[in-house]
């Protein structure tokens, strides 16, 4: 069993250390990204493409500005924020003169009702699951836009196998569990929600797809 004082000390060194990492660190972040995932961590956040739908695209949390280039090198003009003064110099650099990004908190979007077509974040904070952050992401998606979230990916194609032989689960069971851990704040802000665990080389990426639930008046 965990211990509770080693889990919060765990929890609150990794919480400082990824503050370090997004802000005065902010300049080896790629480097940081590229060794833990063996040089696959662009590839990881590029896998969520696939589901984004229409041309009007926000990304909560850009970090370096990696998929706002790979969007608009292929015609898009993608808006995008984030809270980092230091991530958003770096991803104006790599972008030039021609973006759309702003420093803002997720909880409060500096954008009109029904504005995108799709929002993505990938390898967001736990910000993603504040209510009043989900509550403004409703807010600015069109009334069939689609929320596209990567939260998490495993270091391996065997890691699932090896979590299945360890804990005596089956795939069915861990599956269920992680649909359950990642699906029900989402659910709860009134999302209809799906969960795919994709492999891919050197990885497998846990993608979770939102589209707004429908609003009765009675």
């Amino acid at each position: 069993m965990s211990n509770p004082r080693f889990v919060y000390i765990m929890r609150s060194f990794m919480r400082h250390f990824f503050q370090l990492l997004y802000h005065p660190f902010a300049f080896t972040y790629d480097l940081v990204a590229w060794v833990v995932s063996f040089g696959k961590w662009n590839d990881w956040v590029l896998s969520i493409f696939p589901f984004i739908e229409g041309t009007r695209i926000l990304e909560v949390g850009h970090g370096p500005g990696h998929l706002q280039r790979f969007l608009r090198d292929r015609g898009l003009a993608p808006a995008a924020i984030d809270e980092s003064s230091q991530m958003g110099r770096l991803t104006s650099l790599r972008l030039g003169t021609n973006h759309k990004l702003a420093r803002a908190l997720a909880q409060s979007l500096p954008y009109a009702t029904n504005s995108f077509d799709t929002v993505v974040s990938t390898f967001p904070s736990e910000y993603i699951f504040d209510p009043r952050t989900l509550a403004e992401i409703r807010r600015v998606l069109t009334n069939d836009g689609k929320l596209v979230v990567l939260p998490a990916t495993f270091p391996s194609n065997s890691f699932l196998k090896w979590l299945y032989k360890v804990t005596g689960e089956s795939p069915q069971a861990i599956d269920s569990l992680l649909v359950q851990r990642f699906a029900k704040p989402f659910e709860q802000a009134g999302f209809n929600t799906e969960v795919r665990i994709q492999d891919q080389q050197k990885g497998a990426v846990l993608i979770v797809i939102l589209a707004k639930k429908e609003t009765r008046s009675f």
